[in-house]
């Protein structure tokens, strides 16, 4: 099973940079997206008969929001943490026979880090939320996670130590988070390497000269690590300030696919 995640930063925009020709070149199972930035009614898009879609949509205009496209029709379908509702539209879970997958677009602590304490609270319940699912059945993570976890996830880590995304709070969140049942799939597959980045600012040359940081990421609960097939980080890949991660994975679907 073929999964990919992409922050679009803009899904009509990055429809203008060839989003569609990414999307059916990969033809994933899942294709997940963060910080789609619309509202119901402001896109149509053609995906295919084989693909059902779904949405959560800020209620800020222009702001967050996540989608899921898939092969799969779920069992069902869950918008938010503890309530079935989420106002930042940053999270979707879907309910397989045997798993769980969920695009999560994680608050970005802002850089005076003035969102810090929320981003911290939100962690907490966000570890909560999948570690209760985890105990149920396999959970396959990913989105945009608005942290570098290690030292070689980001360039120049010294120089960043304390900035939004490589905080010592943020990075223990993810340490907590992995050592709570998950697993890196990107690290599993390739510990030791360096210079793979998935975003990068839009600041001249940046992009060109490889200054970036890994906050993109395809966790899975323990049931699923050796599971893991194939983890890449498409950083060829143009159309946002962020490339797609994608994930194969050995799962069986017994029903509804």
């Amino acid at each position: 099973m073929k999964c990919v995640s992409w922050n679009v930063n803009g899904l009509r925009s990055c429809v203008t940079k060839g989003f569609l020709d990414i999307f059916h070149e990969q033809q994933a199972d899942f294709f997940c997206l963060q910080e789609i930035k619309l509202q119901e009614g402001q896109i149509e898009i053609d995906l295919g008969e084989s693909y059902y879609q779904y949405w959560n949509y800020a209620i800020k205009k222009g702001y967050s929001g996540t989608a899921i496209f898939t092969k799969h029709q779920p069992l069902s379908v869950w918008y938010g943490l503890e309530d079935n509702c989420e106002d930042e539209g940053r999270i979707i879970t879907l309910e397989y026979d045997t798993y769980y997958i969920l695009t999560v677009y994680t608050p970005n602590a802002k850089r005076d880090l003035a969102r810090l304490p929320y981003r911290l609270e939100w962690e907490q319940r966000f570890k909560d939320y999948v570690t209760k699912l985890a105990a149920n059945k396999a959970v396959i993570i990913c989105g945009d996670l608005n942290v570098a976890h290690l030292d070689h996830d980001v360039k120049n880590a010294k120089s960043n130590i304390g900035n939004s995304g490589f905080t010592f709070e943020e990075r223990a969140c993810m340490s907590n988070l992995l050592q709570a049942g998950f697993t890196d799939s990107f690290r599993h597959l390739h510990p030791f390497v360096e210079d793979k980045f998935s975003w990068w600012s839009f600041m001249p040359k940046v992009r060109e000269r490889n200054i970036g940081w890994r906050i993109d990421y395809f966790l899975v609960s323990s049931q699923l690590r050796d599971h893991i097939i194939e983890a890449t980080i498409e950083d060829h890949v143009i159309g946002s300030d962020h490339c797609p991660v994608t994930l194969t994975i050995e799962v069986v679907h017994n029903v509804h696919s």
